[in-house]
């Protein structure tokens, strides 16, 4: 039986630090692309209504919309998941973008340090696709797609929370995508894995540092895989610069 395809046209998407550098990419690349409504959602609400009033504007349209939440609150997640299913009738995609790093040796991990980090990369993460699961498996539509890192592949002294957090994202991406497919959902689970990505130059003609990814790479690379047939999953991308 044919998997249910959906044009990106009518497609929500919700994305995790939306408001700037790899989010905001994301985002503006899903309204060129026609998305129907994308909500980009951090903590910093100001940034967040200034980047959807820019793309918003860039655009000529009113598509993207900001929510403003922390993710290491079980409540402000739900609600960002449940109002946008509430206002726009759906959740088709979500990009789970959110991320930061502590820095601190494996000596020197504090309990705040490794919390924060961890709440923040993996247990948030978690937390929103137990929000949006059933939405996509009633609609029998749905991708989820996560931003790890090459430190999700390899491990580094200075950052082991940040490590931690990253591996512990692509092994309960993997255990997601076995869920998906024993049930028979149509839900597909992407992870993204760059390198070093430059978040700081990220105009249209700005030049990336070097060893860095320039921001519209990782954003070419979402529409990739989103544009697969539904029956094709790429679990894992590896996305270096030269």
């Amino acid at each position: 039986m044919a998997l249910r395809t959906k044009p990106l046209t009518e497609q929500v998407a919700i994305i995790t630090g939306g408001g700037t550098g790899i989010g905001r990419a994301f985002a503006e690349a899903l309204v060129a692309a026609g998305a129907r409504e994308v909500v980009i959602a951090s903590r910093r609400g100001d940034v967040l209504r200034q980047t959807a009033d820019e793309l918003n504007k860039q655009a000529d349209t009113e598509r993207v919309f900001p929510f403003e939440f922390d993710i290491r609150d079980l409540a402000q997640t739900e609600a960002l998941v449940r109002t946008t299913a509430e206002r726009f009738g759906t959740i088709d995609l979500l990009v789970n973008n959110s991320g930061l790093a502590v820095p601190e040796t494996v000596e020197a991990i504090t309990e705040e340090g490794w919390d924060k980090v961890l709440e923040t990369n993996l247990r948030g993460a978690m937390w929103l696709v137990r929000a949006a699961l059933p939405y996509m498996l009633r609609e029998d539509f749905g991708d989820v797609v996560n931003i790890s890192s090459q430190a999700g592949k390899h491990g580094y002294a200075d950052v082991p929370s940040y490590c931690a957090s990253k591996f512990g994202l692509l092994g309960y991406a993997e255990s997601l995508r076995d869920h998906a497919r024993k049930t028979g959902a149509n839900i597909r689970v992407f992870n993204l894995c760059p390198g070093l990505v430059d978040v700081e130059h990220t105009g249209a003609t700005d030049e990336p540092r070097p060893g860095f990814i320039h921001v519209r790479n990782m954003a070419r690379t979402l529409l990739y895989v989103l544009s697969l047939d539904r029956n094709v999953i790429i679990e894992d991308i590896n996305i270096y610069a030269r």
